[in-house]
């Protein structure tokens, strides 16, 4: 009986597309990687590498066999410290957060009895910028400019943590869109000012504040935070806000200006 014949196998001469097309892929995907880290916001990246070494260095070591987390050693305070031996400061919004939390500790003492209606001390973190939001119902009698005796002890206590800083502090008059009316200010724009004039110069009488530190803007009611004509509206929209900057741009001023001989600059 005759054996079958085997047929052949046979051969793919083709099968080097798949190895091919696996090394195009990963090639693709391997510029894809490249393309992604060569976009990188060098800004957000130190923020965050700034954020992480403040959170983490506080002392010790750890890593395998005991390496340091960051280079140079962790200070006594339990702060870290740079590769330069200075002192890292924390990230700049964790500052302004915990400065809100604390001059939020200083005045609550004093708002725990007040009317019913919003707060009057609100305090708002912006960036590198604390804001102390006066509700002018409170602070102020209707078309006035002359803070109430009552209330001089939440302004001392919000004084207290602010002028220490040492930091540029601006003071805004907010007003609503009603017109003023049985005063002795002719419009918002004057009672705005005046109101913001007032702090500022309580500041510096009361608590020795630097004038060169200092300023007074009056904006009427050109800045609502709430909109609508409703009372609630026009009440939130009535504040002065002290504007507290963290970020310096400019360095502080040390002294102030020493006056001309014979020049006053303050019509008596």
């Amino acid at each position: 009986m005759a054996r079958k014949k085997h047929e052949e196998e046979h051969e793919n001469h083709e099968r080097w597309l798949v190895s091919y097309a696996d090394f195009i892929t990963l090639l693709f995907a391997f510029f894809v990687v490249m393309y992604s880290v060569s976009r990188v916001d060098n800004k957000k990246l130190s923020q965050a590498a700034s954020a992480i070494k403040w959170a983490l260095h506080y002392g010790g070591t750890g890593g395998v066999s005991q390496m340091p987390i960051f280079e140079g050693p962790a200070s006594e305070t339990g702060s870290s410290v740079d590769m330069n031996g200075g002192p890292l400061s924390p990230p700049r919004s964790v500052v302004a957060e915990e400065f809100r939390r604390k001059l939020e500790g200083q005045i609550a003492p004093f708002l725990l009895v007040q009317r019913t209606g919003p707060s009057a001390v609100t305090v708002v973190v912006e960036g590198d910028r604390v804001m102390v939001r006066l509700a002018a119902a409170d602070f102020f009698d209707g078309g006035q400019a002359v803070l109430r005796p009552q209330i001089l002890p939440v302004l001392d206590a919000i004084a207290a943590e602010l002028v220490p800083q040492n930091r540029p502090l601006r003071v805004e008059g907010h007003t609503d869109d009603t017109p003023v009316a049985g005063s002795r200010f002719h419009d918002n724009w004057e009672l705005s000012a005046a109101r913001a004039a007032t702090v500022v110069s309580y500041l510096e009488r009361a608590h020795h504040a630097s004038p060169e530190l200092l300023s007074a803007t009056g904006l009427a009611a050109t800045r609502p935070i709430a909109e609508g004509a409703s009372a609630e509206a026009r009440e939130l929209n009535r504040r002065v806000e002290m504007v507290l900057e963290l970020d310096l741009k400019t360095e502080q001023p040390q002294q102030r200006n020493k006056p001309v001989p014979g020049f006053d600059p303050i019509p008596r």
